[in-house]
């Protein structure tokens, strides 16, 4: 893909592997919207993309609160005509067994690694579809768990594993859905583990030695991102450059529809009811 003049939304990319891929997709003359909660490190990453000739913006906000995700969906808007690419890769990671919740009373991860991206996304999906061919990458894992529609937000028999891997299924659920919501419209979206146990401070902060390098989920990313061969392709997953399998449930159209209901509900972005559902 030539990406001279692409504009380029990536979350959580004043750090670890997102900040490789803003590095390299500003390199290759894209204009990249970098995002993270830190602004002395959004700044210094926006340095580095102009250092080597590129052009990058920063914007601000934490995705454990579903209104800044709103306002990030509007600066985005504010700042450009056209979205060709939206990463979702910011990330909570598996580190803690302390239950948390996010600025809404959502359990921490499930809203942070699944919610602000799904509501991002559909923020975002007008800018998406007006500047078509685009495309959408959702950094996901291969630690996956069936999400537990029950408990969803897993008040019962707690871990940060659990919850990471149930937050990160929820993302490829909501990837195979999009697909098809999204068939003839040009907006492709694809989603990917990347690499396992990247050197990243999310890994180590969950006492992890690393295994891989950042550089290498990086090629990962770019591929969904900008490769020619997923021109047009959609609702896939990827293990790093190969294209897998995802858990079961990814593929049970019942479980697809019942998260998008749900989500769309604790967004509020859920229909109104009709006078005949109310009664």
């Amino acid at each position: 893909m030539e990406l001279k003049d692409k504009t380029i939304l990536i979350t959580g990319s004043t750090d670890g592997v997102g900040r490789v891929v803003a590095q390299r997709l500003g390199a290759a003359g894209a204009r990249v919207l970098v995002h993270g909660r830190d602004a002395t490190r959004g700044k210094a990453v926006i340095a580095d993309i102009e250092a080597a000739g590129g052009k990058a913006e920063f914007l601000a906000a934490d995705l454990a609160s579903l209104a800044q995700v709103r306002r990030l969906a509007e600066a985005v808007r504010g700042s450009t005509t056209r979205l060709d690419i939206l990463i979702n890769n910011a990330g909570v990671g598996t580190a803690g067994d302390k239950r948390q919740t996010s600025a809404d009373g959502y359990e921490l991860r499930f809203a942070v690694n699944y919610l602000a991206g799904f509501l991002l996304t559909s923020e975002l999906l007008p800018l998406l579809k007006a500047s078509a061919p685009a495309r959408i990458v959702n950094v996901a894992s291969a630690g996956q768990q069936a999400i537990d529609f029950d408990d969803v937000m897993l008040t019962r028999g707690y871990s940060g594993v659990r919850a990471y891997c149930q937050s990160k299924l929820a993302q490829i659920l909501f990837t195979v859905d999009l697909a098809e919501q999204l068939e003839g419209s040009g907006v492709t979206v694809n989603a990917l583990h990347p690499a396992s146990y990247m050197n990243t401070t999310m890994v180590r902060q969950a006492g992890v030695t690393p295994w891989s390098s950042v550089e290498t989920g990086a090629e990962a990313i770019l591929n969904l991102a900008t490769s020619s061969a997923l021109e047009g392709r959609s609702g896939l997953y990827f293990d790093g450059l190969r294209e897998s399998r995802a858990d079961a449930q990814a593929y049970d159209a019942r479980a697809r529809q019942q998260l998008r209901s749900l989500s769309l509900d604790l967004v509020g972005l859920a229909s109104p009811k009709s006078k005949e559902e109310q009664s």
